[in-house]
């Protein structure tokens, strides 16, 4: 197993954003995390790369306890992610902005940029920009790739850049948890989907066993 959270709780000024919340992402899978907005998706993500501290519950990463761990020691240990705003350095270009994710000077003909390494992050469209934040992630060696909602903001053709990259991991059999409000974008590339509610896993299972579960209907219809 890749990674494992266990009973993982987040409490802010009296509200958990985080109850009990226990999941495991299996290597060479793709895992999509999903649920209403508020359910704790993106808190999660924080604590399990470093972000932010837990109240209660550890993490376990490849066999071994990170839950104590700084941000940047995490990623020495093959933790890559992205993040829901873009974080390029503007004033730096393409290239640069690489180097210093230490992804090294690749060519970023397979993303269909079509633009030169030189370019300022400044210059860039804001799904170019996503792109090229998400080929920093996963051009930086990892063993666990973790997006917070890639299609976010982007025009369908960038989505489908996206669908692409994230098809060839699938292929490459790579490991990436991934958070996601496009339904159909989740049931495309997922193999496994955890649905989160309320700071709880509430369901988890085959795109087709998701798409199924009343339970998940229940929570993103608010009970119609």
């Amino acid at each position: 197993m890749s990674l494992e959270v266990r009973n993982l709780t987040k409490q802010f000024a009296g509200i958990k954003a985080l109850n009990n919340c226990t999941l495991k992402v299996k290597e060479g899978s793709i895992t999509s995390l999903i649920g209403p907005n508020g359910a704790g998706k993106t808190t999660l993500f924080n604590i399990i790369t470093g972000f932010e501290s837990p109240t209660s519950g550890s993490i376990i990463f490849k066999g071994s306890n990170i839950t104590k761990l700084p941000a940047f020691k995490r990623a020495q240990l093959g933790i890559s992610r992205n993040f829901q705003q873009v974080r390029l350095f503007r004033n730096l270009s393409i290239k640069d902005n690489l180097l210093l994710a230490g992804a090294g000077t690749y060519n970023l003909e397979e993303l269909h940029l079509k633009i030169p390494l030189s370019r300022l992050s400044s210059e860039l469209s804001y799904g170019q920009q996503r792109l090229v934040e998400i080929a920093r992630s996963y051009l930086k060696p990892y063993s666990l790739l973790m997006l917070d909602e890639p299609t976010s903001g982007v025009n369908p053709v960038v989505r489908r850049e996206l669908r692409r990259i994230l098809l060839r991991l699938k292929k490459n059999h790579q490991t990436v948890f991934f958070i996601e409000h496009d339904m159909d974008f989740v049931m495309d590339v997922s193999d496994h989907v955890i649905v989160l509610n309320e700071g709880s896993v509430l369901a988890q299972g085959t795109p087709n066993k998701i798409r199924n579960d009343k339970r998940v209907l229940t929570a993103y219809l608010g009970g119609r």
